[in-house]
Parts: C-alpha cells; sequence; structure tokens
C-alpha cells in the first residue's frame, strides 16, 4: 500500500508483535487499496467517523472473507484502530470507494459521429446514474465516449457492457485499468479542426437518475454535440459542459432556446482557458 495504509507500511515487523502473530493468527489476507477506500466509506456510514486506511484494513480483509467463504456462520468482528487520516487522501478515498466495491463500471464506448448516436447511447444507459461522461470530437466517423456508470455488482456491468453491444457500439471495459482509473479519465479531450462554430456552455441540472439523459433530449436535434463533460460531485446539482456547433446565423435563436430550456447555465464561449486548451 505504500504511504497510502503508512500504518502498515513498516519496514521490519517488531519481535513481540511477529510473535503474538505467529502464536495467535490462523491465517492472513491482502487487499489492494480500492478496497480500502470502501471499507473507509462503509464505516463512515455507518458511524460517521473516518477512519485511517491502515485503520480499515480489518474491515476490508472482513469483507474480503465473506465473499470468499458465503456460507461462514456466527458473529463476524473487525477491530478499526486508527483515524490519523490527513484531509488530502480524502478526495483519492471518495474517487476509489465504489471501484473497491465494484460499484463503478468504466467503460470505453466507441459510437457512430453521426445524428442521433449520442442519444442512442444514452437511451442504452437506462436510469444508470452516471460517475462521468467524458466526450471530444475528433473524428468524421466514430465517437469515442469515456463513461463511469454505477452498477451495484460486476454482473450489473458485464449485463450493461452486453446492452452496449447489442446496440451495435464497440466496448472496452476499464473498470479494472489502473491507467484509465489515475489518468485517462482526467485527460480526455484537446483541440479538434472538426469544432468549428463551437459555442462552449456550462449548464446546472437537478442531480437524479436519469437526469443527464432527459438533459440530452430537451437540447435541439439539429446541434451537433462536440464536446460534453459531466462529473458527480455527489451535489443536488449536476454540472455539465457543452459544445455546441451553431452557424453564426443561427445563435441568436440557439441562445432562446437554451433559455428556455429552464436550466441555469452560463456561455463559456470566451473564457481564455478554454480558447487557450481547447478550441483551435
Amino acid at each position: 500500500m505504500g504511504l497510502f495504509a503508512d500504518g502498515t507500511a513498516v519496514k521490519r515487523v517488531g519481535r513481540l508483535t511477529y510473535a503474538l502473530c505467529r502464536r495467535h493468527l490462523d491465517a492472513m489476507l491482502r487487499v489492494n487499496g480500492d478496497a480500502l477506500c470502501a471499507a473507509i466509506r462503509d464505516i463512515y456510514q455507518e458511524t460517521r467517523s473516518v477512519p485511517e486506511p491502515s485503520g480499515a484494513l480489518a474491515l476490508a480483509g472482513l469483507k474480503q472473507y465473506v465473499a470468499s467463504h458465503p456460507d461462514a456462520g456466527g458473529a463476524l468482528v473487525a477491530v478499526v484502530s486508527g483515524a490519523n487520516m490527513n484531509f488530502e487522501r480524502l478526495r483519492h478515498v471518495a474517487e476509489r470507494a465504489e471501484a473497491g466495491d465494484q460499484g463503478e463500471a468504466l467503460f470505453a464506448v466507441t459510437i457512430p459521429e453521426e445524428r442521433g448516436s449520442l442519444r442512442r447511447f444514452c437511451a442504452a444507459l437506462g436510469r444508470h446514474a452516471i460517475t462521468e461522461f467524458n466526450y471530444r470530437i475528433g473524428d468524421t466517423r466514430h465517437a469515442h465516449i469515456f463513461v463511469g456508470v454505477q452498477t451495484g455488482n460486476g454482473n450489473a456491468r458485464d449485463a450493461l457492457a452486453g446492452t452496449f453491444r447489442d446496440q451495435g457500439f464497440a466496448v472496452l471495459d476499464l473498470s479494472d485499468d489502473e491507467l484509465a482509473k489515475l489518468h485517462l479519465r482526467h485527460m480526455v479531450g484537446g483541440r479538434s479542426p472538426l469544432a468549428h462554430n463551437e459555442h462552449l456552455y456550462r449548464f446546472d441540472f437537478p442531480e437524479r437518475p436519469g437526469a443527464l439523459p432527459d438533459f440530452l433530449e430537451r437540447l435541439h436535434p439539429d446541434w451537433n454535440i462536440s464536446l460534453f463533460h459531466y462529473r458527480n460531485h455527489g451535489a443536488d446539482h449536476g454540472r455539465i459542459l457543452v459544445g455546441l456547433q451553431v452557424p453564426g446565423a443561427e445563435l441568436a435563436d440557439c441562445r432562446r432556446r437554451l433559455a428556455a430550456l429552464g436550466y441555469p447555465h452560463c456561455d463559456e464561449s470566451d473564457n481564455p482557458a478554454y480558447r487557450l486548451l481547447l478550441r483551435e
């Protein structure tokens, strides 16, 4: 675990500790960092206390034991010790807790770059809660989407991947890919020579299951979406960034239609960071 679970990252086990473990322990289990994050979340939800990673180690191991011994009887006890949590670790814990319980699935999905494909993809998602959604136009034939979905378990993850394939979408399951989880999910985007007549808008909408597909359905079908970013922040409102390709002659009508949607929004087309990093 390195310094994440620094209470167990000792160079050498003490003589007395080793002697006691040798005498009283029947077996040892190993868990990964995601399982520790899930255990920290479980303890917080049950007791409203936040243990350090090493303090949650016993519960993470107990959950793993129960998963591999479903017929284990009697009372099972985990001793939670240690609450030396620093604030900077909490963001990592929150992001990885779903992965620790296999409650979040990450997919890279390829859809045709044509009108209606994005809505068809969102329809395939159904009412699953979306944790992240990244898309940037980059090819005249195909669109590549990075999406995170709350699934509850591995079986639901496989079923959702099957649903995408049934719709003719190519799917890459990234749920166990460390590169995707640590880095690539934050790097989707960049400049695109195809993003002409692009106007950037930032929206807020009520955070509830199905809110994201509902929002897409309310956008005008003639507007091509060239950029889309959404991430669940655990708040009562979802925040998305949308790039719409609207010819200059239609821009006034676009603004009127966006105002009629009823969602608070802000035009970010002249934002200097957008012009520097995302616009040709």
